[in-house]
């Protein structure tokens, strides 16, 4: 019997569930009453979210005045570091989509990553955009959900698992005289994530044992709801999927996707050194995977004031003074937040030229 792959279930799932929906659009009209009402909650949810962060925000943008202390070389390295991060998911996305060329996955990956930092619950947004263009570049529908589905999956996982690498900090104790040594362990910890990553990937026995121990733990802590009994077999049917959509080069994917965030890491490490502060490689990593944390909350757009508030107060944590982490923070976020939101918008118009050029021909 020939084999289906995940691609084609997917876009048939997708055509049947546009043709339901044209059922029950014509069956029943959407209620206006219940848009507006969903609408002015979401705005008073962003009012009060950033409202309670600005004085944090305020404070970051009003540090630009600061930014003469950092030398222009360093601006275009951490532009150079967030660019080969953005390489790296143009890849990744481009091994989940197959066939589709260079251009269309970089113009919708730009577009859509600068829409999804401009509205609140922007990622759905993001990959909304981004899905539509791919689209009318004349990728298969399936296939575009799937590999969108996945790569955004497997770059918030890894971001999910990065803290361990901060785990050789407190183990050694001594991160502030010896930073060169923490720097070594953590990047021997970086190698053993991916090792490990490409082991659940690979193998069946060690995703059942995690499987079999989250069941465990979640069973305990919850010993008055239905008992979980199958998450092994359920995580290997998504690994399954996984590997489906990323095809048999799944291990690049997975050490593209490492690089992806190692490099706006980097760009967070760059930004510190350009105000002079060397803290501990590992401690910053925490304040990196919480700001990552921080900028998947759907109330701002982008996570705009939570990601500024987290970042300088666990920068401080880890060491840096207040005046250095706010300035990097600042450095950090122009080149991580608001530069790519004219590429993203250039990037766009790009792929209308190009759309119009193909119609043309």
């Amino acid at each position: 019997m020939q084999r289906v792959s995940i691609g084609d279930r997917l876009e048939h799932a997708i055509a049947e569930s546009e043709e339901e929906l044209e059922h029950e659009v014509e069956a029943e009209a959407p209620r206006p009453e219940w848009n507006l009402r969903r609408t002015a909650f979401w705005l008073v949810v962003t009012g009060v979210s950033l409202y309670l962060v600005a004085p944090s925000l305020i404070e970051v943008l009003s540090s630009w005045e600061d930014l003469d202390r950092v030398d222009a070389w360093w601006f275009a390295g951490m532009v150079a570091l967030q660019t080969l991060g953005l390489g790296c998911l143009w890849y990744v996305q481009r091994i989940a989509l197959h066939s589709v060329e260079w251009p269309p996955v970089i113009y919708s990956q730009l577009a859509g990553n600068a829409l999804s930092k401009i509205a609140p619950a922007g990622g759905a947004l993001g990959g909304a955009l981004q899905y539509r263009m791919l689209v009318e570049e004349g990728a298969a529908r399936g296939r575009v959900a799937a590999a969108i589905t996945a790569v955004n999956l497997l770059t918030f996982a890894v971001v999910l698992v990065l803290p361990v690498l901060a785990i050789p900090a407190f183990l050694t104790g001594s991160v502030d005289h010896d930073l060169v040594t923490a720097t070594l362990i953590g990047l021997g910890v970086l190698l053993l994530l991916v090792a490990a990553a490409i082991a659940l990937l690979a193998f069946d026995r060690p995703l059942e044992w995690v499987g079999r121990k989250v069941q465990s733990v979640r069973n305990a802590m919850r010993r008055g709801s239905e008992p979980l009994r199958m998450l092994p077999d359920r995580l290997i049917g998504e690994r399954d999927r996984l590997l489906d959509i990323l095809g048999p080069r799944w291990g690049r994917a997975v050490a593209g996707t490492v690089a992806r965030w190692a490099f706006d890491y980097a760009t967070l490490i760059a930004a510190l050194a350009a105000v002079g502060s060397h803290p501990s490689p590992l401690l910053v990593l925490l304040a990196f995977c919480a700001a990552q944390v921080l900028a998947q909350v759907p109330v701002t757009p982008g996570g705009l004031g939570f990601v500024e508030a987290g970042l300088t107060a666990t920068l401080a944590l880890a060491g840096v003074s207040a005046g250095a982490a706010v300035v990097a923070t600042l450095a950090y976020r122009l080149v991580s937040y608001w530069l790519p939101l004219p590429v993203g918008l250039a990037a766009y118009a790009a792929h209308r030229r190009r759309i119009a050029g193909n119609a043309a021909a």
